[in-house]
């Protein structure tokens, strides 16, 4: 069987560059030997999504910047866990556009009955809900869990936090109810590895599963890329 080599690019649409190293070294562990990761980082909006103007500045961010980089691309995912800009980009490229939390919580009710997600500030916790309203998966959702305690740098919050983020999951587990757990935002990335033998449940990682799903719908749509256009 002919396999191309398929081109999927990973936008960071925050100006952050460790987290997009950090996030295209995880998702290379999962991807196919035939897909070519191609990194991109934001060069204008905010360090990281915060809060919902954040999340709004991002989206413009993505709009902005995926209609100049679509050439030779398969799939395109958008490495943010807020998922900025991702039903308004589905909808002007015909090539697939992936956001990390979509396909991150779509495998996890693949894989149990009850989702929740971990992560490291309360912020998250109204955000993170509006995406699964969004979603429609509130019947599947166990909740959000955030610690009451700080951190120094975004860039190094699972390190300084891994412990209370263990604690969290086992807490989702035992109290909500949740047979899934996701580690939600981009800082996060590769947590569910350094912590699978400390949960009893299965760990969805946001941009494996994005990855992941940006290659099975290339693989179902059958393009070869010729004659296409964005």
């Amino acid at each position: 069987m002919h396999r191309w080599t398929k081109k999927i690019l990973l936008f960071n649409p925050n100006t952050t560059r460790a987290m997009t190293d950090r996030m295209v070294a995880v998702a290379a562990k999962v991807a196919d030997q035939a897909t070519e990761l191609i990194p991109l980082t934001a060069s204008h909006g905010v360090t990281y999504i915060a809060n919902h103007a954040d999340l709004a500045r991002a989206s413009e961010v993505v709009l902005e910047t995926l209609p100049l980089h679509q050439a030779g691309i398969d799939a395109t995912v958008i490495a943010a866990f807020g998922d900025p800009g991702l039903i308004a980009a589905r909808g002007r490229f015909k090539r697939p556009v992936v956001g990390m939390a979509e396909a991150a919580m779509l495998t996890a009710c693949m894989l149990g009955k009850r989702f929740s997600i971990i992560s490291f500030t309360p912020a998250y916790v109204a955000m993170f809900g509006d995406l699964v309203a969004l979603y429609r998966l509130d019947g599947r959702f166990a909740g959000v869990r955030v610690p009451d305690v700080g951190f120094s740098s975004v860039v190094n919050v699972q390190d300084e936090l891994e412990d209370v983020l263990v604690a969290l999951a086992l807490k989702a587990v035992q109290d909500d109810g949740a047979d899934v757990i996701i580690p939600g935002g981009a800082p996060l990335a590769g947590l569910s590895t350094r912590i699978a033998g400390r949960v009893p449940v299965p760990i969805v990682d946001p941009i494996s599963a994005a990855v992941c799903q940006a290659e099975t719908l290339v693989r179902l749509r059958g393009s070869d890329r010729r004659g296409e256009v964005a």
